[in-house]
């Protein structure tokens, strides 16, 4: 299973979504149709961008509330001060894709940043 967490700017456009998580799909060699689902934080729920993206990729767009999301900020590998502010992680995107990917899971790499998105991949913990 594989992730696409995903953090942003307010009021970002569909396309700054999909532009994001394209760029960090083909950095790290996977098409599109890898994506099992997206993730992204609880103060990200009303971003009307995220889940309108899940439709347009037909994937599910997991919510990942505040405690789970801290709990998996330990495992990120970027760090953004605002993100760390509003949301009490580092990158919301590389935790959210840890948490939603479930135990075990592991970053592809750091974060992508395009614009005013971030996407973040992770592996879930069952494959190799």
């Amino acid at each position: 299973m594989i992730i696409a967490g995903i953090g942003s700017r307010k009021g970002v456009s569909v396309e700054d979504v999909l532009a994001a998580i394209e760029t960090a799909v083909e950095a790290h060699g996977l098409a599109m149709s890898a994506l099992s689902a997206l993730a992204t934080a609880t103060l990200k729920q009303d971003e009307e961008a995220i889940p309108a993206t899940g439709r347009a990729l037909s994937v599910p767009v997991i919510i990942v509330d505040d405690a789970t999301l801290q709990a998996a900020s330990p495992g990120t590998l970027s760090k953004s001060d605002l993100s760390q502010a509003l949301a009490g992680t580092p990158s919301v995107s590389e935790a959210a894709a840890l948490a939603a990917a479930g135990k075990g899971a592991r970053l592809l790499g750091p974060r992508t940043v395009v614009g005013p998105v971030t996407c973040a991949l992770a592996i879930s913990g069952d494959q190799a």
